[in-house]
């Protein structure tokens, strides 16, 4: 499928003895990611919470089952609640041409919010795929058609994922791998010597200070993601910039980037312009107040859709991957990103910002403030304080 006019690739930089190339929405990746499937000799593992039947998910589907077609193993994961509406007959026909193909918990149920049952709405929201543990994509790119499905969008939604080709691509297949093997048992009972190798095995993460692969999960890893961004924002220099389509951050995040505004640093968040999610987009503005107030620079995406989970900081630290700043990556959801330190990297990502903070959103300021009537603030009010009910009915610990 073409993306005429927004094929945005950059170039490749050498960071800890890996190749990455950043790649802007789906025109730079899904060509990228066909074309990697393509060239791949001996295995293919793609993880999505989202595979459309459209004709994005249709492209890459044939490749999938070109790759199994001339004797490639080929897994497929999809989460049971992001790619609910997929037909079940996309998912026979992938079997049917021999690809391995099976859903995270596809069993769900929104309503029941009692401890006993949270472990239902835990849901698999990474992006991965990597090809003969050489080749690895991770990002926030679902397999849906990039261009938003409403006839006044014409732009694509902005997005980013990383093309890594290295030792690093090792790494991210075992943690695949291993998830697979616990959703393998999970989902057929299977207690095979293959499966318990899948669960016991450890993922040695990488030590180079440039580069490394975050997981976020209900066991060893449930703040890592959140830990790393906390710790670039408390050593931040000069500026912060944070993308994030769904912005709904706990105290001790709020109460960090406060602290670097008030401490001189520039503070920039770009975030969701228009409405996707209603109670998800009222409650972020609730924050909007204090976040001002403390000097943070809040701008509004309005040429498409946001989708972007990325950040950088000082030009030299930047992280990109599948996680929101908000209760459901940070508590509920199977997360993956990727920190990275190269002043080349980061200064094309940080590029990539500021056009868009530039060209294609609205700050808010204080004819914001002025501009809010009281229903429209008590709007906010009730819809924050119907995230934090269900927050606190799934057992999200206070002050988080």
């Amino acid at each position: 499928m073409e993306y005429p006019g927004w094929n945005i690739m950059t170039g490749s930089h050498q960071v800890a003895g890996n190749q990455l190339t950043l790649l802007q929405n789906g025109a730079a990746f899904f060509p990228q990611l066909c074309a990697d499937i393509d060239a791949a000799q001996h295995s293919i593992c793609l993880e999505t919470y989202i595979f459309a039947a459209d004709e994005t998910g249709r492209m890459i589907a044939d490749a999938l089952q070109r790759a199994a077609a001339r004797g490639v193993a080929v897994r497929v994961l999809l989460d049971g609640f992001g790619s609910a509406d997929l037909p079940q007959r996309w998912m026979d026909e992938l079997r049917a041409s021999g690809i391995e193909a099976q859903w995270f918990r596809r069993a769900i149920s929104p309503f029941t919010l009692r401890r006993s049952r949270k472990r239902r709405m835990f849901r698999m929201h990474r992006k991965l795929a990597v090809m003969d543990g050489e080749v690895a994509f991770v990002g926030g790119i679902n397999i849906i058609n990039d261009i938003p499905g409403h006839g006044h969008l014409t732009m694509p939604r902005l997005d980013y994922a990383v093309r890594v080709q290295g030792a690093a691509a090792g790494e991210i297949h075992a943690a695949m791998r291993r998830l697979w093997g616990l959703v393998s048992w999970a989902n057929f009972r299977r207690r095979g010597k293959e499966i318990r190798r899948f669960v016991m095995e450890k993922t040695e993460h990488a030590e180079a200070p440039d580069f490394a692969f975050l997981l976020r999960d209900n066991l060893r890893h449930r703040r890592d993601i959140e830990r790393a961004y906390l710790k670039a924002i408390a050593g931040a220099q000069r500026e912060i910039i944070i993308a994030s389509a769904y912005f709904l951050p706990g105290r001790v995040f709020r109460r960090a980037l406060k602290r670097a505004a008030r401490r001189g640093i520039r503070v920039v968040l770009l975030l969701q312009g228009k409405v996707e999610y209603r109670l998800q987009h009222y409650a972020t503005h609730a924050l909007y107040d204090q976040l001002l107030a403390a000097g943070v620079e809040i701008h509004e995406y309005r040429a498409s859709y946001l989708h972007a989970k990325v950040a950088v900081v000082d030009g030299q630290w930047a992280t990109v991957g599948s996680s929101n700043i908000d209760p459901f990556s940070l508590l509920l959801a199977r997360e993956a990103n990727l920190v990275i330190r190269d002043t080349g990297f980061v200064g094309e990502l940080r590029a990539s910002l500021l056009a868009a903070i530039n060209n294609d959103s609205a700050r808010i300021g204080d004819e914001y403030r002025r501009r809010r009537n009281f229903f429209s603030r008590l709007v906010a009010r009730l819809s924050y304080g119907t995230m934090r009910l269900l927050i606190g009915m799934l057992g999200y610990r206070k002050g988080s």
